[in-house]
Order: C-alpha cells, then structure tokens, then sequence
C-alpha cells in the first residue's frame, strides 16, 4: 500500500499566508498571528472546517465568501466555553451518583462492589461466545480490572493508602471517590435492580432511562475532558428521547447531537441542584455568545438546537447581568 506524503510544515506566517489565500478574511494579522501561535492551526483547523466550501458533498480547500478569522475564534471560543458550562454541570452529576451508589451498594455490603453476590447476576455470569464457549471474563471481572487499575493509579493518595494498609481493600464509599465516570456509570449498570431503581427514582426516571444518560454523558465528558470539539459533536453513545421525555416538545431533540445532553443535564441539576442558574447559564450562552456570521456556513442546529422542542426558558435570552457574563467564574 502506497501513502501520500506528509503534508509539509508550515511557519505561523505562512499558515496565516494560506488561509488568506483561499479566502478567509483577515482584519487583523498580528491577532490572528497570536492565535495561530497560541492555539495552533491544526486545532483550529476543525473550526475552519464548516466555513470551507462545500462543492457536490466535498468540502473544498477554499472558504465560503465572507467568512472572517474571527467568526472562526469566535466559534472557538464558543465551543470552549460550552465545554466549560459541561464540566460544571457533569461534575455535579457525577458527584451526586457517586454518592447514591456509594450509599445504595453500602447498605447491602461495605465491598459490594468486588462481590458478585451483591450485583446482578448478569453482571457477573459469563455468557456464551458464538454459541460454542463461554466469554473469558464477565462483565464484573472486567470492571474489577479496570477498578484494579483505578486502585493502583491512586495508591500514593493519603486516603487510599490508608484504607489499603488498614483494611487491605477499600469500602464502597471510598472506591467511588476513585471511580471515573466511566467506570461508574458501569457499576451502575451492575446493580441489582431494585438498587438501579432506588437511584433512579431519586431522579425522577426508571433505571433504563437513568442508565442511557449516564452512557451517554460520560460520552460528553470525555469530549470535554479531552478538549474535543463539542458544538457539533456526533454523539456516539445516544439515548433515548422519546421514552423520558413522551408526549413532550423535548422527544423531538436530536439524538446524534450535544443539545440533547445539555437537556439532559438541565433535568438532572433541578433535582441534584435546584437553586443552580445552569439553565440561565446555557441560554445566555446560546443566543448570546453564538457567532453572527453573515453567510450560512454554520447554525444552531449543527449543535441539535431546536426552538420547538425545548421549554421557554431556553427559547428566548436571558437579560443581561454580570453573573450571566462571568458564567464561568460562578459557583452556582
């Protein structure tokens, strides 16, 4: 198999060079310059990406007419503080499940989580393969691995080493404090039943719907972890609308995009968080903070946007406050 060179490297100059040479448009070299130096072409060559010319279903080297480097950075910029607003809403989920499971799976054993008799069955059964021969590992024991790995990682932490050199093991409500999103979102799914349950009614949904979200959440946050594009994102890990949110304008809401997810988290905080201005947070920065461009290169409904299918509170923008502006810098 024969490859294509390497493209070649290019000084900041020349990129900037470049990108004018296919017509974006440029108002300020030295700003651009910055920008080119400090975050790099190739990063923001996936925000370049929706303003290039789409020519029978190719995208083009050139860029539509009137696109401007700054309606580029400003979607950048956009997209960098969406993850932001993720972080912030994720991380109180997170915090809020870890305790839910620490406390269900505790009530039943303090190390319930390595005991198979303290999960779901199906958890921890090896299933067939092909019809011919068990699975080498149930789901349990590969969650066990990837908990042992989780353990060893974190073993010079004071806590940790402690309950390791004490007890030899940790209790349910210390191994959670390790856990990752991930991995907890796993262990969820290992519960009995009745325990998945007893979670999700705390959140107002059944533990299948509880369980989608989480799949698919830790999706989100391992993008913004990763500082990964987030706007116009293909989720990969969906769930369901139209079982939570049936007979609702929400079950219209685009599975395959991130909006969705923010909704979903929207739904989370008013029970986790109910004096938490997150939803005002998002609105803001929705119709506020998203770039107005004059060509049709982009739109809210890259990110899964939908006016019809959300309540008032995301349809029309919040009035303008310094809390709102400084969303980022607040602990609500």
């Amino acid at each position: 198999m024969s490859f294509n060179e390497l493209k070649p490297w290019l000084a900041p100059q020349q990129q900037l060079d470049l990108l004018k040479s296919r017509g974006l448009i440029v108002n300020d070299d030295k700003r651009a310059l910055h920008y080119l130096q400090v975050l790099g072409y190739y990063r923001l060559s996936g925000y370049f990406y929706p303003f290039r010319e789409l020519i029978q279903n190719q995208r083009q080297n050139t860029f539509i007419k009137d696109t401007t480097f700054n309606n580029v950075l400003n979607l950048y910029l956009f997209d960098k503080n969406l993850r932001l607003l993720a972080f912030d809403a994720l991380e109180r989920i997170e915090m809020a499940i870890r305790t839910d499971i620490a406390h269900t799976l505790g009530a039943r054993n303090p190390n319930a989580h390595e005991m198979a008799e303290c999960l779901d069955g199906r958890f921890c059964q090896r299933f067939y393969s092909n019809g011919k021969k068990y699975s080498q590992k149930s789901d349990h024991q590969k969650w066990l691995d990837k908990y042992d790995s989780l353990v060893n990682r974190s073993k010079k932490q004071e806590f940790i080493a402690h309950h390791l050199d004490k007890y030899g093991r940790l209790p349910i409500w210390v191994a959670c404090e390790i856990l990752d999103f991930g991995a907890l979102s796993h262990l969820y799914q290992g519960m009995k039943y009745t325990d998945r349950e007893t979670v999700a009614k705390k959140h107002n949904v059944n533990s299948t719907i509880l369980a989608d979200w989480l799949k698919s959440l830790n999706f989100i946050r391992n993008v913004v972890a990763h500082h990964s594009r987030l706007w116009n994102v293909n989720v990969v890990n969906r769930s369901n609308f139209t079982k939570p949110f049936k007979g609702k304008p929400a079950e219209k809401l685009d599975n395959h995009r991130a909006f969705g997810y923010f909704y979903i988290m929207v739904e989370l905080l008013n029970i986790i968080s109910p004096n938490s201005i997150f939803k005002e947070r998002l609105a803001h920065h929705i119709h506020n903070n998203f770039p107005k461009i004059t060509n049709s290169a982009i739109s809210l409904k890259d990110f899964g946007y939908c006016a019809d299918c959300v309540t008032p509170w995301l349809t029309t923008s919040p009035s303008e406050n310094n809390e709102l502006s400084t969303y980022h810098n607040s602990s609500n």
